[in-house]
C-alpha cells in the first residue's frame, strides 16, 4: 500500500475591508461591460463587412439606369446606382466611428481593470483569482 501524501497550502487570513469589496465589484462589473462592449463590436463589424459587400455587388452591377432597393429600416426604397452608392458609403462611415468610439472605450476600461488588478493582486496576492476563463 502506498501512502498518499496531500500538500496543504496554507492560505493568509486577509481581512476584507469594505473599499476592497467596491473594487472586486467594480472590478466585475468592468469586466462584464468590456465583454458586453466586445460583442458590440463584433456585431457592428460584421453589419460594416455586410455593407462592404453590398458596395462590392453595387459595382458590378452593369445597369446604371437600374434602381436598387435600399433598406431604411424595415421598407425598401429604390434609389440610383450613385445614390445608394452614397448612401452606402455614409453607412460605412458612421459604422466606423461607431467602432472606433467602442474600441476607445473598451480601452479605458481595460486601464481601469489593470489599475484594480496591480491594487487587487497587491493585497490579496494568489487568494483572488482576477484572470477571465476562456470558455
Amino acid at each position: 500500500m502506498a501512502a498518499t501524501m496531500k500538500k496543504t497550502v496554507a492560505v493568509e487570513d486577509v481581512n476584507v475591508t469594505f473599499e476592497d469589496q467596491q473594487k472586486i465589484n467594480k472590478f466585475a462589473r468592468n469586466t462584464s461591460r468590456m465583454g458586453e462592449l466586445k460583442d458590440e463590436i463584433e456585431a457592428k463589424k460584421k453589419s460594416l463587412q455586410n455593407l462592404e459587400d453590398a458596395g462590392d455587388d453595387l459595382m458590378m452591377c452593369e445597369d446604371d439606369s437600374q434602381f436598387i432597393p435600399y433598406q431604411i429600416g424595415e421598407v425598401f426604397i429604390s434609389h440610383s446606382q450613385e445614390e445608394t452608392q452614397e448612401m452606402l458609403e455614409a453607412a460605412k462611415e458612421a459604422l466606423q466611428q461607431e467602432i472606433k468610439a467602442l474600441e476607445d472605450r473598451v480601452a479605458s476600461i481595460q486601464e481601469v481593470l489593470g489599475d484594480l488588478k496591480v491594487q487587487l493582486y497587491a493585497k490579496f496576492g494568489n487568494n483572488i483569482n482576477l484572470e477571465a476563463d476562456e470558455s
